[in-house]
């Protein structure tokens, strides 16, 4: 049985973790070209559904702790230090993923589409559809935001890293190598 739930978990840490690091990744990117070309939608439409991939297969991702622990019940290493580690680390990685990333794609999102309406998301004073930066809930969209969410993206990224070469070397494992 624990071949089968190690076989599960690591096929759903690769489907389900993959797109959203690989979605999560670009969306920085494509933002910039949607913020450098007001109006244009092609870009949002790729922002949708990147932010779509990212929220679907975060649900999704619950399936890889799921297994997991099934794996290390089944293992008996659920006290083992580098299992400790690990699940600290996603859990790190998904409230990064679930405060930081999420929902500056989804005001990103916001403020682009509303720029498709004729409101400049970029410049100085650009806010994507809100009145100004003293506003509540004012989103002022440019390119240091852009670069704040890739800096949010690359430490959930780096997180699941360092989670990944935990569960292959796996210190003190009697398996490891």
């Amino acid at each position: 049985m624990s071949k089968l739930f190690l076989i599960l978990h690591v096929l759903a840490a690769i489907l389900a973790v993959g797109p959203v690091a690989v979605a999560a990744s670009i969306f920085p990117r494509v933002l910039r070209e949607a913020l450098a070309a007001p109006g244009a939608e092609a870009p949002v439409t790729t922002l949708r559904m990147l932010h779509r991939i990212c929220r679907v297969y975060a649900g999704v991702g619950i399936a890889v702790v799921v297994f997991g622990f099934a794996t290390a019940s089944s293992l008996g290493v659920l006290g083992s230090a580098w299992l400790i580690t690990s699940i600290v680390l996603t859990f790190a990685a998904a409230v990064v993923l679930i405060v930081l990333v999420l929902p500056r794609q989804e005001q990103a999102l916001d403020a682009v589409a509303g720029a498709g309406a004729g409101d400049a998301p970029t410049g100085a004073g650009g806010s994507g559809g809100a009145q100004g930066a003293s506003d509540a809930g004012a989103v002022t969209l440019d390119a240091r935001a852009s670069a704040q969410l890739a800096m949010f993206t690359g430490v959930f990224n780096l997180l699941w890293a360092v989670v990944t070469i935990l569960m292959i070397v796996r210190p003190g494992s009697t398996t490891g190598a």
